[in-house]
């Protein structure tokens, strides 16, 4: 891939989870205003990414009327996939968003649905830095640690569909290690997903300012 060209993007945020260990469904609970599923949707929104896909579960008409009710979701922007094995694990959410993207997508941004600190700035850097760079892989860090969200060349597609069942996306990253970029966060929150209660409150304090900024 040529740099400092503008690849098309396609986001996949992974929604499908079934939030047994929060006691609610986490997506839906209240963040800035609206929703933690509508906060991250409307960040990508925000981003240079061209079409993004929710990859749903068993609550997906709550997840999508959230959306909608949030004037976040446009019918040229959005598109809902239903993941028929919402209880297998994050690379079960990761291939049904795979396999509905269109042909001219050229990478794509894996986000997910539980980490409502990520904004539209790091959206952009990592998009901005998967076209400059020449890399087919690019991950944000903080203090050595990979984190979310990940974007990937579509050459990879096929890849992620047939392999890394032990490791999901974590296994791509491993087999390609001269093709992955790290790109260097400023914040925490590209390695804080919620899967507990006591999670919710930490997004909560960053958000009201007592914990470390968002990116």
């Amino acid at each position: 891939m040529a740099a400092d060209r503008n690849p098309t993007i396609c986001a996949v945020i992974l929604a499908a989870g079934q939030s047994r260990r929060m006691g609610a469904q986490k997506l839906l609970l209240p963040f800035d205003g609206g929703t933690v599923i509508g906060r991250i949707a409307g960040e990508i929104l925000r981003s240079p990414v061209a079409r993004t896909f929710v990859v749903v579960g068993a609550d997906g008409a709550r997840v999508a009327a959230a959306l909608e009710t949030e004037r976040v979701s446009r019918k040229e922007a959005f598109s809902f996939i239903t993941n028929p094995a919402p209880e297998g694990d994050m690379l079960s959410s990761v291939r049904c968003g795979l396999r509905a993207l269109p042909p001219e997508c050229e990478a794509i941004l894996v986000a997910l649905g539980d980490q409502p600190s990520i904004t539209a700035e790091l959206v952009t850097r990592i998009v901005h830095a998967f076209g400059a760079s020449g890399h087919g892989i690019v991950v944000p860090v903080y203090a050595g640690k990979r984190g979310h969200p990940i974007l990937f060349s579509a050459r990879y597609s096929e890849e992620v569909l047939i392999r890394h069942d032990d490791l999901g996306l974590r296994g791509l990253l491993r087999a390609h290690p001269e093709d992955v970029l790290e790109l260097p966060a400023d914040s925490a929150s590209v390695l804080s997903d919620m899967d507990y209660p006591q999670d919710y409150l930490r997004e909560l304090g960053r958000l009201a300012g007592k914990g470390p900024k968002p990116q």
